[in-house]
């Protein structure tokens, strides 16, 4: 099965529509398909780019559409809840038992609380999910009462992932409109987050740099 059947599974689909209905309730950024097909894309282009097997990126494709789907049962451990809903649904699916493994695996492994980049498909997603910061995932229009979350994300114009072409080397370049959020309010949130992006750049042999403005901050 294709990671293009995957995104257009309806029962699926209901997951991670609900899944953001909830989310919505508990004033959280964007989670539903923008998001979730931006990881999948990322992280099938990282393993794409890097020369890993054709099914080994339509797997970490499959592993980003699927990785928030736990946010349905509750925000606490969704990576870990999203995991054990995966394995229901590919097996129901008829997926090959050590292909379910190796998206589970990596689902399960994504949260900046308790992930672990286990695997290069695991590293895939970790990278692809945290570099998803972008002003319209805030859905909060009124700017006077943005949260932390909501002025960080706003605050990003522009943010790019991209390999060098020795493939040595992986780069998340931000540009922050500093009238939202400052450097600070980003790593006040995200330093979590870009230290297990650091670990899975190097589980894929890669060093790790974050530019905000044009400056290297890691």
């Amino acid at each position: 099965m294709t990671f293009d059947e995957i995104r257009h599974n309806e029962v699926i689909n209901t997951y991670i529509r609900q899944a953001d209905i909830s989310l919505s309730a508990l004033g959280y950024t964007e989670h539903s398909f923008a998001h979730v097909t931006a990881v999948a894309e990322k992280a099938g282009y990282i393993l794409k780019t890097l020369g890993y097997d054709g099914r080994l990126v339509e797997l970490a494709k499959i592993a980003g559409y699927l990785h928030d789907i736990g946010n349905l049962v509750n925000r606490e451990e969704h990576s870990q809840s999203g995991a054990i809903m995966a394995f229901r649904i590919l097996d129901h699916l008829d997926f090959p038992p050590e292909e379910i493994g190796q998206i589970v695996a990596a689902i399960g492994n994504h949260d900046e609380g308790t992930g672990v980049p286990v695997s290069p498909l695991a590293a895939a997603l970790i990278l692809a999910d945290k570099s998803d910061v972008r002003r319209n995932r805030v859905r909060n229009r009124d700017e006077a009462t943005f949260d932390i979350h909501d002025r960080v994300n706003y605050s990003v114009t522009r943010a790019e992932l991209k390999i060098n072409e020795a493939h040595t080397l992986i780069k998340l370049k931000l540009s922050v409109d500093t009238r939202y959020g400052s450097v600070m309010d980003y790593f006040e949130i995200f330093l979590q987050r870009m230290i297990l992006c650091r670990k899975a750049a190097e589980k894929l042999g890669l060093q790790f740099r974050l530019m905000i403005n044009e400056q290297q901050l890691i």
